[in-house]
Formats: structure tokens, C-alpha cells, sequence
């Protein structure tokens, strides 16, 4: 089955024949907080300058690493708004909206057209366990609901059940117009390729240690945690490989993986380890909330000395 959906083809080697719909190196932002908790709209726009300043053409707020699910729906239309006022016209924002609630995920969808997003981000029901009809339902209801692009969140690791997004349902929902991306994170490369050679849908890696693979078969960029602290070095792999060297996009991947390993292959979430780096290295990020816990002195030091390797 394709599609003719307008969104960019991709070759082996080269940049897309078009922009890739929510940027290619795009930064799963962390959302700061102050030291009472409350929401640091001040440092969410310096952060946002940062970033877009060191190379990511692309921000996707209110993600697992912007803590959504201890964020308020009035905090995350504040976020969106801060970030769209302070880069909204040097970078593609998308927001996370998904919810394990239809109506609720409509609701913040229109919101977030509202505020400024260029795109929104939708995965799965969690905890629900709704099968593909069902998932099929919800996301083409959201889509249907505004006039943004949707990257659709495949991440059967935070699903109910470990719900992925089957292969059929990802190539039936990329007939939609406003379907346009995918943010990958099923660990299913063989799933990734198929529905690659079957659909205009744009790729996304959305684990950093698969960047460089998904990218090798297809896909057009990454949503990445580790660029919240190494915006640059994740640029840079994706730089030589569309340059047409991939000796050393692998590299500079290589040098990368033992920060990438340091902030998301333990037992902390890449929120923590990222606000954990961005806090060591005076950039806005503040504390985590509840029931995350910050990262220890230990770890920190651990993840600083990653992240200067990484830089060499």
C-alpha cells in the first residue's frame, strides 16, 4: 500500500528533496521548572534560544523528557506559547498531546494549534489496552481535529500491554493528509523498513542509540534526549551521513554512544539525566517533579564526564 502524502522523500545518501515536516534534528525538550517547582517559562525561551542555536531545527514540547504527565494542561499551553514567542519562527514545535482519553487529547490538540504549535505529537492509549481498530480510531480523530501535522509516537514500552502500532495500522493511518511522521521507538527495524518502502511517512528516530540505523534505511531525522546537552554532537552525526560520508557519521556516532548509554541506559529517565547535565552546566532546567527523583552527585558526575567525552 502508498500513499501521496506531501511529505519528503528520502535517498540513501542527501538531504529529503523537501524539509522534513517538524525538522530533522529535533530536541525532545526538557521542561524547567524553578526550585519552588513551579513552571520557568523564562528559562523554557533561553533554552529554547540554546537549543536552536546549536543546531536543532526542531523542538517537541510536553514529551515523556518535558515531564507531560506531571504538567498541567494551563502549563502546557504556557510552555507552547513561551517557546513559539521566543523561536516559533526559527524552528518547527511540536507538542505532545497524547492522553489515554480521546476527548482530552482533542482538547489539547486544538489548544495547541491555538498556541503557536507547528505539529503535534500522538501516541497510543496507555493502560486502556485499546486494540489497532480502536488506537486506529483514536489517532485519526485527533488528526482530524486540527489543521497541524501529526508525528504519531510508536512506543510500545509506554503503552498498555506494550501496545505497538502494528505495521498495517501505521500504513492505513499514513493515508490520512495530516499523518506525516512517525517518532520510533519499537525497537523494530524490520516494522520501521516496511512501512518505510510503503508509505511517504517521515521517520523519526526517538531512541538516540537508533539515530544512525534509522536514519542508514530511511528515516529523515531523530527526537532526541541526549541533544537537550549535546544538541551539536547529535547534529553533527546526522550532518556527515546526509553529506554523503558515512564513515564518519559512524564516527562521530560512535563517540556519542557512551553519553547517549550514560543518560538513558540507566535506571533514571532521560528527564532526569538531561536536567541533570543541563543543570551542571548552568543552561535552565531546575528540579524534577514527583515521583521522578533527581539525579544523585554521583551520577551527575558521571554523566558530566560522558558528555565531555562526547564533545573531544
Amino acid at each position: 500500500m502508498t500513499t501521496t502524502s506531501a511529505v519528503p522523500s528520502s535517498s540513501p545518501f542527501g538531504r529529503t528533496s523537501t524539509p522534513p515536516p517538524f525538522g530533522r534534528t529535533v530536541a525532545a525538550m526538557i521542561t524547567p521548572f524553578r526550585a519552588d517547582g513551579g513552571l520557568d517559562l523564562d528559562g523554557a525561551q533561553r533554552l529554547a534560544a540554546h537549543l536552536v542555536g546549536e543546531g536543532c531545527d526542531g523542538l517537541v514540547l510536553s514529551g515523556t523528557t518535558g515531564e507531560s504527565p506531571t504538567t498541567t494542561d494551563a502549563e502546557k499551553e504556557a510552555l507552547i506559547r513561551a517557546v513559539a514567542e521566543a523561536a516559533g519562527d526559527r524552528v518547527r514545535i511540536t507538542a505532545g498531546v497524547g492522553t489515554s482519553d480521546t476527548r482530552h487529547t482533542v482538547e489539547l490538540a486544538h489548544t495547541a494549534e491555538r498556541a503557536g504549535a507547528h505539529g503535534l505529537l500522538v501516541a497510543a492509549p496507555a493502560y486502556s489496552r485499546p486494540g489497532q481498530e480502536a488506537i486506529a480510531h483514536h489517532l485519526r480523530t485527533v488528526a482530524d481535529a486540527t489543521g497541524l501535522p501529526v508525528m504519531l509516537y510508536d512506543i510500545p514500552g509506554r503503552t498498555g500491554a506494550g501496545t505497538a502500532l502494528a505495521a498495517d495500522t501505521l500504513q492505513r493511518l499514513a493515508e490520512h493528509p495530516r499523518v506525516q511522521g512517525v517518532k520510533d521507538c519499537a525497537y523494530d527495524l524490520m516494522k520501521s523498513a516496511k512501512v518505510l518502502a510503503a508509505t511517504g511517512l517521515a521517520y523519526y528516530a526517538g531512541c538516540d542509540e537508533q539515530a544512525l540505523p534509522l536514519r542508514a534505511i530511511g528515516a529523515v531525522g531523530c527526537v532526541s534526549t541526549v541533544a537537550n546537552a549535546a544538541p551539536r554532537e547529535v547534529r553533527a552525526v546526522l550532518d556527515a551521513y546526509d553529506a554523503g560520508d558515512p564513515a564518519e557519521a559512524t564516527r562521530r556516532y560512535r563517540r556519542l554512544t557512551p553519553l547517549i548509554e550514560a543518560m538513558m541506559g540507566t535506571e533514571h529517565p532521560g528527564a532526569v539525566t538531561a536536567k541533570a547535565l543541563l543543570n551542571a552546566l548552568g543552561l535552565p532546567a531546575g528540579p524534577v517533579r514527583a515521583p521522578l527523583l533527581a539525579a544523585g552527585p554521583e551520577i551527575t558526575s558521571e554523566l558530566a564526564a560522558a558528555l565531555k567525552s562526547a564533545q573531544q
